[in-house]
């Protein structure tokens, strides 16, 4: 005679599921506690800053330091335009960004085009002198830098910057992985059948599927050219050529720094970066994580 199990028959109960997200283990409200913790943490040095550039510096210095915004606003930018020509200021720095953006958007994408889907001899050794030059720290560069432009007669111009900053190993190992991850081959080939031409495919196939790529290298290309600061004082020597960063350095004195101008400039010079990521976060997020899904 056959025993029969008391379970045979039954449907095996359901096994709770492996905890998952962010930190596992964690009660979600400690959680939650912890995100917000670092919310406030990462956004009050800006709440500060704009706080700041409405107080004087005597406001700024007194124990405790002022909280909420106050009536100083006007004289704060009155001081700033008094002293520093900061709206042309303002003006090479966007000019600076936008060109060194849109030349590093193409070269890169065209680049990265090319490592991604053609083969050709000693690609797999150009790429990877390529990545090695993302080891050698930019400061290394200096002096040979400021020669090689000062004998070109680039100083105090702002090509001196851009062109050699039209391409960066970053930007073009960040357009080759995104291509050979997010485009098939097949689809470039189809093209070919069909007569594309190959700058064509460029244009027409590879710019269009490479949207989150782009607006990536785009934004961080962008911060990176809004907010340099070693590579302008080199070559920038007077104050109509300066660009932000720079005007917002003379405001600093060793014993007299006016604080209140100083945060105000400063808040003005934030306020695009904030304005540009929260128009581009939906991108960026797209961008930075393209290909951590694909098996």
């Amino acid at each position: 005679m056959t025993t029969v199990s008391p379970s045979a028959g039954q449907p095996e109960q359901a096994r709770p599921a492996p905890a998952r997200g962010f930190l596992p283990g964690l009660p979600r409200f400690a959680a939650y506690l912890l995100i917000a913790v670092g919310a406030v943490l990462t956004i009050a040095p800006f709440y500060f800053m704009f706080v700041f550039a409405t107080h004087s510096r005597t406001e700024i210095f007194q124990l405790p330091p002022p909280t909420w915004f106050g009536d100083n606003l006007s004289a704060n930018y009155q001081s700033l335009m008094d002293r520093v020509p900061f709206w042309r200021n303002l003006w090479n720095s966007l000019y600076l960004a936008v060109i060194t953006t849109a030349t590093t958007l193409f070269f890169c994408t065209l680049a990265g085009y090319a490592f991604a889907m053609y083969s050709f001899k000693g690609r797999n050794a150009l790429f990877g002198l390529l990545l090695a030059t993302m080891l050698v720290p930019g400061t290394l560069n200096i002096v040979p830098f400021a020669l090689i432009m000062q004998a070109l007669g680039w100083i105090d111009t702002p090509r001196a910057l851009w062109i050699p900053g039209m391409a960066s190993a970053f930007g073009i190992f960040l357009m080759r992985q995104y291509i050979g991850s997010a485009i098939p081959r097949e689809l470039v080939e189809a093209a070919r059948i069909d007569g594309a031409t190959e700058f064509g495919i460029f244009r027409k196939i590879i710019v269009p599927l490479t949207g989150p790529a782009m607006a990536t290298l785009g934004l961080v290309t962008f911060v990176q050219s809004w907010n340099g600061f070693l590579g302008p004082l080199i070559i920038f020597r007077s104050s109509e050529t300066y660009t932000a960063p720079l005007a917002l350095r003379t405001l600093q004195g060793i014993a007299n720094t006016d604080w209140g101008a100083l945060m105000c400039g400063v808040a003005l010079t934030v306020v695009p970066l904030l304005i540009l990521f929260a128009i581009a976060s939906r991108q960026l997020i797209e961008g930075l994580t393209a290909g951590a899904t694909k098996g």
